[in-house]
């Protein structure tokens, strides 16, 4: 089986987990395939509607599905568009890593002094940070997590913010790398920490095999902020926030966040719902958070981006 992925050494730590597991299941060898994709080759957030911001992490791989150059593709969640290319889908997820963000060089956000420079590249985190502690001095910050580190350790940031789960499939989730934010507070994005697992509709044996590695909970997790994000028509600069787990009794609890890229205007929302229809309860918040004044607020942000942006 060929697994494409994005060749950086966290998608590449993804694909190996997913390769082994499925090598364990006795689905046959697998073979890596890294693919270069237009995010990787160019920053900054991709232009027209919201889908375009994120299919610039995904397009080069699910092209490969389609010529069949690969037979899987396996993504960070987060980095997955709404909308899937046409005869593709998602065909599970693996168990969740964790979801929360991970403040690294303080012990704490309290504890950094007024005018404390973050660095960050997510416009997500950065609402967050901003609507917790407006006097910091929040940053946008490039580069994979090493490079992102090294800049912390040579004193170019006071803290810097990282999801926790890159952290953890690097190797890199130990003590002094950092404290993790209360996800209720600081709600993750949409998808993050998990797997999503592309290929061809079409292809039953391939969907056979990734069920076998599907954790059931993660991908009803996923579906539930999937719909949410895609209802609300989210993109990668609007500060969105997503985070489905499971409440016992076979319900999940959604949670929600969104707000002004300054922190300077935010709402949320918390909603229960059966497990077995994830995606509605994703829809039902995204229509309560529409009622509370989302919609506006994401529109807002997609100006204040287009502002910064030029």
């Amino acid at each position: 089986m060929r697994i494409g992925t994005r060749g950086s050494a966290l998608a590449l730590a993804q694909a190996r987990l997913v390769a082994d597991r499925l090598e364990i299941g006795q689905q046959g060898e697998c073979e890596i395939v890294a693919i270069s994709t237009s995010g990787d080759r160019r920053r900054g957030p991709g232009p027209g509607a919201p889908d375009e911001d994120k299919s610039r992490w995904v397009a080069e791989l699910e092209d490969a599905l389609l010529s069949r150059k690969i037979d899987l593709a396996v993504h960070s969640a987060k980095d997955v568009p709404g909308e899937l290319g046409e005869g593709l889908a998602l065909l599970g997820a693996p168990a969740r890593a964790a979801v929360e963000d991970v403040l690294c060089g303080a012990d704490r956000l309290d504890g950094l002094a007024p005018g404390a420079r973050v660095g960050t590249s997510s416009v997500r985190r950065a609402a967050q940070l901003r609507a917790a502690r407006e006097d910091l001095e929040v940053v946008e910050i490039a580069g994979n997590v090493d490079t992102r580190l090294g800049k912390l350790e040579r004193g170019e940031f006071d803290a810097i913010v990282l999801a926790r789960a890159g952290l953890q499939r690097l190797g890199l989730d130990g003590g002094s790398v950092g404290t993790a934010l209360d996800p209720a507070r600081f709600v993750p994005a949409p998808g993050q920490g998990a797997l999503a697992l592309e290929g061809r509709a079409d292809d039953v044996g391939l969907r056979n095999a990734a069920r076998e590695i599907t954790d059931a909970e993660t991908f009803a997790c996923l579906l539930a902020e999937r719909a949410l994000a895609r209802d609300l028509s989210a993109s990668c600069h609007t500060p969105l926030g997503a985070w489905a787990a499971p409440a016992g009794g076979d319900h999940l609890d959604l949670r929600a966040w969104v707000g002004l890229p300054d922190g300077s205007a935010w709402v949320s929302d918390e909603l229960r719902g059966p497990i077995d229809d994830p995606e509605a309860l994703g829809r039902d918040v995204a229509e309560r958070l529409s009622l509370a004044g989302a919609g506006e607020m994401l529109s807002r942000a997609e100006e204040m981006a287009s502002v910064g942006n030029g």
